[in-house]
């Protein structure tokens, strides 16, 4: 089930915020610059960066992502592993609010976001 209209708004004000703090400077958003997206109950961070065999492209490999568990009123915390595929961040496997998703991600104590 996707979030709510109000949701969507605190979670996209909360993004912003979290972007405007984060992003590289603004020359050097043609090389590489974040983003987000919300996708049902889940919400997936990512880099945008020119393809390396064609920089016409651009690419959007994920760093993070946190999935909203209604039922347990928590937040799931995910990193993307070179397998391609998506596991728990076991320091921190779940966090009560968005905000704590996004200071985890910031901190990359075990340096599996931020690399």
């Amino acid at each position: 089930m996707a979030f709510s209209e109000i949701e969507t708004k605190r979670i996209e004000k909360e993004m912003e915020e979290f972007l405007t703090a984060q992003r590289p400077p603004e020359q050097l958003r043609n090389q590489v610059d974040l983003g987000y997206r919300i996708d049902n109950q889940s919400v997936v961070i990512f880099e945008i960066r020119p393809q390396w065999d064609d920089k016409s492209k651009k690419i959007e490999p994920p760093i993070a992502k946190t999935t909203f568990l209604k039922s347990r009123n928590e937040w799931h915390v995910y990193w993307f592993r070179s397998d391609m595929k998506w596991h728990r961040y076991e320091p921190h496997p779940t966090v009560k609010k968005l905000k704590d998703f996004l200071r985890v991600v910031i901190e990359d104590e075990y340096c599996c976001f931020w690399g």
